[in-house]
């Protein structure tokens, strides 16, 4: 299902349009209808923005996950969403992002929304392209909920999240979507101190009814609220555990890194395929198409050319989108730069 060497791809969020984040603001102005609208419009953008870039594969953005009735929390029976934040002022960070309060039976008796988020991404997408949906892990979905008597601990929350994230990937592959990403950024930037088996172990179970079925897809990184990591970054504590994830392909953060650990890409390639973190989203440097090209030919003296895909390091929706739209289209100049070297 991999369409061609040196692969270019995303992870799934995209910027939202400066109207759209006014908008999100203001939902209350609109009518069903124009909401719906203003999301078919959205997800149009972030299509038309990869499309020109070149890309391979292709998101919808995640352009309608713009607030929290529209997000996986808000399909979420049993919990309280989070008013607010806890902590308003001060330097942006990841406690700015509060718990919400479980308050019941977790179960999401409607799906997610991804569906509905696919069938939008293929009809406004171009026929032919490969499109590529995006779904949270338990175990990342788990740490913006409360542990109450019923779950808790992490753990215990992960557990009564599994079947409903496994239930959505099945739904998107009987849908026909035939690529998916599981994110499980928490599993990175926590593996250090937790047992990265054990994450092994909850993330197999989660995607096996629909391993095989789909072109599977991980995202491992250190955390990205508004330009910041939160985990020890460092990949060596999840290996070799993370090399038996039921995946297709396996994507590492590397150009916020300064591609530090390059070659346990070697590892990755034998067992399946590995995308490459080469556009640094938490820096407003513009990597230039020969810089690109440079990156890409050191990972080939790891990993072959069938091997390796390139995105950025994570999903760009903390990147300002007239940065976002350069970094991909010099991401993809400069991995053409090299597919014409090889040719």
């Amino acid at each position: 299902m991999k369409s061609r060497p040196l692969r270019t791809s995303v992870v799934g969020s995209y910027p939202f349009p400066g109207w759209l984040e006014f908008a999100t603001g203001h939902l209350d102005r609109f009518g069903r209808d124009d909401l719906a609208e203003m999301q078919d419009d959205a997800a149009t953008i972030a299509i038309q923005d990869q499309l020109r870039a070149g890309l391979d594969v292709i998101t919808d953005g995640e352009q309608t996950r713009f607030d929290f009735n529209l997000s996986f929390y808000g399909h979420l029976d049993g919990i309280d969403l989070e008013p607010a934040s806890p902590r308003r002022f001060g330097p942006p960070a990841h406690d700015q992002r509060g718990r919400h309060t479980v308050s019941g039976e977790l179960a999401a008796p409607h799906g997610l929304g991804t569906v509905a988020e696919f069938e939008r991404l293929r009809r406004l997408a171009p026929a032919g392209k490969a499109l590529k949906m995006s779904v949270p892990g338990p175990y990342t979905m788990s740490g913006r909920l409360q542990p109450n008597d019923r779950y808790p601990d992490r753990y215990a929350l992960t557990e009564a999240l599994l079947p409903i994230i496994r239930a959505e990937l099945i739904a998107l592959v009987e849908a026909g979507c035939e690529e998916i990403c599981v994110d499980e950024p928490s599993m990175s930037c926590y593996g250090h101190r937790e047992d990265p088996g054990r994450f092994v172990e909850i993330f197999n179970r989660t995607v096996e009814p629909v391993v095989g079925r789909t072109r599977l897809c991980t995202h491992l990184c250190f955390g990205n609220f508004k330009g910041h990591p939160v985990g020890y970054r460092r990949y060596a504590p999840l290996f070799p555990a993370f090399l038996d994830l039921r995946v297709d392909e396996l994507h590492l953060e590397m150009a916020n890194r300064e591609y530090a650990e390059l070659e346990i890409i070697a590892q990755v390639a034998e067992r399946m395929d590995v995308a490459v973190g080469i556009i640094d989203v938490k820096s407003y440097f513009i990597e230039t198409p020969e810089l690109i090209a440079e990156k890409v030919r050191a990972c080939l003296q790891h990993a072959p050319a069938d091997r390796l895909v390139f995105a950025p390091d994570c999903g760009l929706s903390q990147t300002a989108r007239w940065a976002a739209k350069r970094k991909l289209e010099n991401l993809v100049a400069g991995v053409e730069i090299v597919r014409r070297e090889l040719a």
